[in-house]
């Protein structure tokens, strides 16, 4: 088993090889944390809120990193979106 940082590194790697599609699109891709094959990212910009963000994740992101980096088993969103909000409607 690969040491932490050098997983950390390669799935950061692929990350900003795939930002400039979402960028494209008015969106971006943070680096949270990994741990135990699980990779916590941060959708941002027009991603927050998109239609089709579970495909963008899933289909795309989970998929190109379990593909390129093998110690990836699952790509989870932490979605942070309700939060910047005031949900006190009166």
């Amino acid at each position: 088993m690969r040491e932490q940082k050098v997983v950390e590194e390669q799935i950061v790697k692929t990350l900003n090889k795939i930002r400039p599609y979402l960028n494209a699109e008015g969106g971006d891709v943070e680096f949270v944390s990994y741990a135990d094959g699980i990779v916590h990212v941060r959708m941002l910009g027009a991603c927050v809120g998109c239609a089709t963000l579970d495909y963008t994740l899933k289909d795309g992101i989970e998929a190109l990193l379990v593909e390129t980096v093998p110690e990836v088993i699952e790509v989870i969103n932490d979605d942070i979106g309700a939060d910047n909000y005031d949900l006190d409607i009166k």
